[in-house]
C-alpha cells in the first residue's frame, strides 16, 4: 500500500513493508542471502547481484526510515558511527573544517577529532544553541554544521530552523543527529536541515538487540556519494539486523509516547529532590530550552540527565544503587538504563572542552510502570546519600 499521505504510526508499520507476493506473508521475509542469481552475464535479476551492493531487507528498512523522516532517500549502515563516517567522507576533504557542539556524543567527537583530524580535517567546538557562537566559529574552510538536539548528555536544545538558515547562507551542510528525539517527536528536514543521522541501535531498533545507523536526506547528489561509500567501503546493515530494526520501528510511535510520559514523571521527581542540583530535561519549564523544544518537538523524549548536589561521590553511588535501572552503556531500549557519562559513554572526551561534569548521571527511561521507576530512583538516592 502507498503510505504517502498517511499518519506517522501508519507509515512506521507499512512504509517499505508490502506483504510477500510469493506466499502472502504479512511480514516480509529476511533475505538472508549474500548473492543473487543473474539472468545472464552482465545482467541483473530484479536489481540485485551481491549483498553488499543491495539486499531487499535492507532496502525495505531504508524506505521505512526515509518515509518517517519525510525524506527522499535513506541509507542504513552497520552502526551509527559507520553512517556518520560515510556521510562525512561524502562531504569533507583534507583542509576542510566542521563546527560541532560542545555536548556531542563521545564517539562522534572521537571520529571527527582523531580519524578525520588525522586526514587533515579541522573542527571547532561551540555551544550550538548559541547561534552567535556558531556564526563566529565558521571559517572559509567550514563545510558542515553538526548538531545534536536534544544533545547527549546535557540535553541542550538548538533551533534547527535558525541554524539551517545560518548554514545555508554560507552554503554549508547542516546535519542533525536525531537519535534522541526520533522522527516520532522531531522532523529536522522539515525545519530546514539537510541531513539527518541516527544510531538506529537506540530508539528506532528500540529493544537493545541490534546495532545500526542511518543517513537520511533529500539531495540526490549527496545521496549518490554516500550510497557509493556504503557500497565501496561496505559497512552495510546485515539482513537480520535490518529486519530487527524494521520490527522495532513498527512500535516506535507508541514507545516514544510512553518513554516521554515516564521521563517527564522522573524529571519532575528529581527536580523536587533536595539531593539534586540540576535536572537536564527539556520537558521541564525550568529548562532553558523548554520553549524552543516545545515548538520543534511534539514531546520531550525518554532521555534525561541529573546533576547531584553531592557531587561525584553521590552521582557514582546513585548509578551503582539502582535496581530496576540497569547500569549499562547505550540507550533507547524498552528497559531503563543508568549511565555515568564521564567514565562510560563520554570517557573519550575526558580532559577536553566536551568533558561531562562528574556529578551528572544520564538516564534512559524505559517503558516500565512509572511507579516502579520512581520507587527505584527514590531508593537509589537514599542509598547514595547513606553510604560512606
Amino acid at each position: 500500500m502507498s503510505t504517502k499521505n498517511t499518519g506517522f504510526a501508519t507509515q512506521a508499520i507499512h512504509a517499505g513493508q508490502p506483504f510477500d507476493a510469493a506466499t502472502g506473508a504479512v511480514i516480509p521475509p529476511i533475505y538472508q542471502s549474500s548473492t543473487f542469481a543473474q539472468d545472464g552475464i552482465g545482467g541483473l535479476r530484479r536489481g540485485y547481484e551481491y549483498g553488499r551492493a543491495g539486499n531487499p531487507t535492507r532496502d525495505a528498512l531504508q524506505a521505512q526510515i526515509a518515509a518517517l523522516e519525510g525524506a527522499a532517500f535513506g541509507l542504513s549502515f552497520a552502526s551509527g558511527l559507520a553512517a556518520e563516517d560515510a556521510l562525512l567522507r561524502g562531504i569533507l576533504r583534507p583542509g576542510d573544517h566542521i563546527v560541532i557542539g560542545n555536548d556531542v556524543y563521545g564517539g562522534t567527537y572521537r571520529l571527527i577529532a582523531r580519524i578525520f583530524g588525522d586526514w587533515g580535517v579541522t573542527h571547532t567546538v561551540v555551544d550550538m544553541s548559541n547561534l552567535r557562537a556558531v556564526e563566529n566559529a565558521i571559517t572559509d574552510q567550514t563545510r558542515v554544521l553538526w548538531v545534536e538536539t536534544p544533545s547527549n548528555p546535557l540535553m541542550k536544545i538548538t533551533d534547527i530552523a535558525e541554524l539551517s538558515e545560518l548554514g545555508h547562507a554560507r552554503k554549508l551542510v547542516v546535519v542533525v543527529d536525531n537519535t534522541f528525539a526520533t522522527p516520532a517527536l522531531q522532523r529536522p528536514l522539515s525545519l530546514g536541515a539537510d541531513v539527518v543521522v541516527h544510531s538506529t541501535t537506540k530508539y528506532l531498533g528500540g529493544h537493545s538487540d541490534v546495532i545500526g545507523g542511518a543517513v537520511v536526506l533529500n539531495d540526490p547528489g549527496l545521496h549518490e556519494k554516500v550510497k557509493f561509500l556504503q557500497f565501496a567501503a561496505g559497512a552495510v546493515s546485515a539482513p537480520l539486523d535490518a529486519w530487527l530494526t524494521t520490527r522495532g520501528i513498527k512500535t516506535l510511535d507508541v514507545r516514544m509516547q510512553r518513554h516521554s510520559d515516564n521521563a517527564q514523571a522522573l524529571a519532575e521527581f528529581f527536580e523536587k529532590s533536595p539531593a539534586v542540583e540540576k535536572v537536564y530535561y527539556p520537558g521541564l519549564e525550568s529548562h532553558e530550552g523548554h520553549a524552543l523544544a516545545a515548538r520543534q518537538m511534539s514531546r520531550f523524549g525518554g532521555m534525561l540527565s541529573v546533576g547531584f548536589a553531592g557531587g561525584e561521590r553521590v552521582a557514582r553511588r546513585f548509578a551503582e544503587s539502582t535496581k530496576l535501572f540497569t547500569l549499562a552503556e547505550s540507550l533507547g531500549g524498552v528497559e531503563s538504563l543508568v549511565n555515568y557519562p564521564s567514565e562510560m559513554t563520554h570517557a573519550s572526551v575526558a580532559g577536553t572542552e566536551l568533558a561531562v561534569p562528574e556529578n551528572v548521571v544520564r538516564l534512559s527511561v524505559g517503558i516500565e510502570d512509572v511507579e516502579d521507576l520512581l520507587a527505584d530512583a527514590e531508593q537509589a538516592i537514599e542509598r547514595a546519600q547513606r553510604k560512606r
